[in-house]
């Protein structure tokens, strides 16, 4: 006579079909997450330096340039040469942008304060982008390491072309990693850091609502979990305050007005773990985050204000 079955046994047996299902749909939703987010849209540039010429009555030398990062990847960007042994500044967009948003701050600047300007992809943007992924912060801060490294290899006439002052600029992802690089090296004397995350899972979430249109609690959490198996338990999300305490002496200026709501206030919040005397500008019409679809009365006086800073501050 065989044992009868339990009826927890039997409703085991016709659940585990369904559940299976629900984990596969799981899994794949979070996979297609993973993927949508760390492979951020690609679009044309909104100008090169070879339109910019043809736009404007300026010849604009700016080259484009190749270097290495310090995982062994490529890295790319444009490159306009100042005067021998002057400072030089990086320009880092954000998240779903590229160099190009920046090119018009850059020339400027340039054409100012004579120092050299580079404009680096971050991995993962631009054009068929030579690492195909970005790490929302992490990864890009040493990459912006291996940028200063760059700029210190260039020469003019064998002599060093940068002199020992740096400054960085950076919107949102690109001023997360422009924070975490510039608190690691001493050549790093400047930064001007626009709509700042509190750490790079805002950055991610943020993602997560652009790349899919929706703001799901459930996703963001699939997302949160997936990256960290997606990047094998090494995905960095340092807050920006812990980076922050390790400013020291270097100059600062925060940037903060009409953008992302979220952006805004993790920037005010970050004045209160820089040293004092970091300049705070809280109330301003568009920040680095929209700068593209400013009129040009208000980009002029967007770009001034940084352009000051950087000539002050590193001259």
């Amino acid at each position: 006579m065989s044992p009868r079955r339990t009826p927890g046994k039997k409703l085991l047996k016709m659940l585990l079909p369904i559940l299976g299902l629900l984990f596969l749909a799981v899994a794949m939703t979070t996979a297609w997450l993973i993927i949508k987010i760390t492979r951020p849209p690609s679009q044309a540039y909104l100008v090169t330096p070879e339109t910019f010429t043809l736009l404007s009555e300026r010849g604009l030398k700016a080259t484009n340039e190749e270097w290495t990062n310090r995982d062994g990847t490529k890295a790319r960007g444009w490159l306009l040469r100042g005067a021998e042994g002057a400072p030089a500044v990086i320009l880092l967009h954000r998240y779903g942008a590229d160099r190009s948003w920046l090119l018009n701050l850059g020339v400027k600047l340039n054409e100012t304060t004579n120092y050299t300007v580079l404009w680096p992809d971050l991995r993962g943007h631009g054009v068929d982008p030579p690492v195909a992924w970005t790490s929302f912060g992490g990864r890009e801060a040493d990459d912006v390491g291996a940028a200063i490294d760059y700029l210190h290899s260039l020469k003019a006439q064998d002599r060093p072309l940068v002199g020992n002052s740096i400054g960085i600029y950076g919107v949102e992802l690109g001023a997360y990693a422009a924070l975490r690089a510039g608190t690691r090296d001493p050549k790093v004397r400047a930064l001007v850091l626009d709509s700042i995350p509190a750490s790079p899972n805002d950055i991610l979430n943020d993602a997560v609502k652009e790349r899919t249109g929706t703001d799901s609690g459930l996703f963001k959490w699939l997302a949160r979990l997936g990256i960290r198996i997606y990047f094998l338990g090494s995905y960095d999300n340092t807050p920006s305050c812990e980076a922050a305490s390790q400013a020291g002496d270097r100059r600062i200026m925060l940037l903060a007005g009409d953008g992302p709501n979220n952006l805004r206030a993790s920037t005010l919040a970050l004045a209160q773990c820089l040293p004092a005397g970091a300049q705070v500008n809280d109330n301003l019409p568009l920040t680095g985050y929209n700068l593209p679809s400013a009129t040009g009365e208000q980009g002029e006086a967007y770009d001034r204000r940084v352009i000051d800073f950087f000539d002050k501050a590193l001259r």
